[in-house]
């Protein structure tokens, strides 16, 4: 159900953006002005791959599910929109379509503004055009990043660094223990799996070996980080 406020706490997220927040009061006035919410439940659909693009969107609260599917018929998790990221302005920029589908995880709120809307934006503030060059360029740099550490880094490396990513974006101290941090977004190991280009049966191995050594715990809700340290010599040591 469309519910046309946003929550302090969403309105917090996508102020706060890295990007969003780089962007000039008066600019971030106008994108705001004429921007509207949605509210999805897990697993609705946001945007299907094939479609024309209508909006440019931003994720204000959960987590956007970014997929493609495989000739076999098998969705494939790329990545996950986290909240204050916006996202869809590629397709509005060379007109084409879009190239996959987008679901909600979990309960998500995005804010979104109408294709025609971003144009007159992007027409009465060439702040935005050098704004969203930045943010391709950002892109870029981490998908070839990506792509160095599949080449490069074992899985337990590249596994400790999504965790870490994960632990930014949806870290949540533990009331029990203030040294612990609690992964907000649930994912399944499969899902994990495919982030990291592995199978489910590595990425479990992995996770095990983590736990033994107390870096991690594993629970039925959800991965808590128990040594944050831990994680960042995993990677440093595989460098």
């Amino acid at each position: 159900m469309d519910d046309p406020i946003l929550t302090i706490e969403e309105r917090t997220a996508i102020n706060a953006g890295r990007w969003f927040s780089t962007l000039s009061p008066s600019l971030r006035h106008d994108i705001l002005r004429c921007a509207y919410v949605k509210r999805y439940k897990d697993g609705d659909l946001l945007a299907a791959r094939g479609e024309p693009p209508e909006e440019w969107i931003a994720c204000a609260r959960g987590a956007v599910r970014v997929s493609s599917t495989s000739i076999s018929g098998k969705q494939v998790t790329l990545t996950y929109v986290e909240p204050g990221v916006w996202f869809g302005d590629v397709a509005i920029f060379d007109g084409d379509r879009r190239t996959h589908d987008a679901y909600a995880h979990g309960d998500t709120t995005t804010l979104c503004v109408a294709k025609a809307d971003f144009k007159k934006i992007l027409a009465s503030h060439v702040e935005l055009y050098e704004a969203l060059l930045r943010l391709h360029a950002r892109r870029i740099r981490q998908l070839y990043g990506l792509v160095e550490d599949l080449n490069t880094l074992p899985l337990r490396a590249r596994l400790a660094k999504q965790l870490l990513h994960l632990l930014r974006s949806y870290g949540v101290s533990s009331l029990s223990d203030s040294r612990e941090m609690r992964i907000g977004l649930q994912l399944a190991q499969e899902e994990l799996a495919q982030l990291l280009g592995a199978s489910r049966q590595r990425v479990n191995q992995e996770l095990k070996a983590m736990e033994r050594e107390e870096v991690i715990r594993i629970e039925p809700g959800g991965l808590v980080v128990r040594n944050r340290d831990a994680l960042m010599h995993i990677i440093e040591s595989d460098h």
